[in-house]
């Protein structure tokens, strides 16, 4: 599996043609306290950077967008009724939604983990 990461702070897991999205630690760190998020439908297509989802937290509301293109294929539905989850794992058990890659050569926008650590690190 590879991981991915965007300048807006989404994160990429990418297995065969599936990626899982979610928005990484350094993200929820700066949101605070999660109180609810929005998934998209299932069957969603989305274009990368499209607004994908919604999180809320104590401090403000923010939209995820999609890393990259695809369909959606499965939500978090956990995050429903326990939005918190992105608090406590926002790079596991914290995602948001998986979809199918549309167009796999969209990765190559994206940041390794070392760039993205990089990226974070000058902000």
């Amino acid at each position: 599996m590879s991981r991915y990461f965007t300048d807006e702070h989404e994160w990429v897991d990418v297995e065969g043609e599936t990626a899982t999205v979610g928005i990484t630690d350094y993200a929820q760190e700066q949101l605070g306290d999660i109180v609810f998020v929005e998934t998209p439908e299932t069957g969603a297509e989305l274009a990368q950077g499209d607004d994908a989802a919604v999180v809320e937290s104590v401090k403000a509301a923010s939209d995820v967008y999609a890393a990259v293109s695809g369909t959606v294929v499965e939500v978090n539905d956990a995050l429903e009724d326990e939005p918190a989850l992105v608090n406590s794992s926002a790079e596991e058990d914290g995602w948001f939604f998986r979809l199918t890659l549309s167009d796999k050569s969209e990765l190559d926008d994206l940041m390794d983990e070392k760039a993205y650590k990089a990226f974070v690190d000058g902000l």
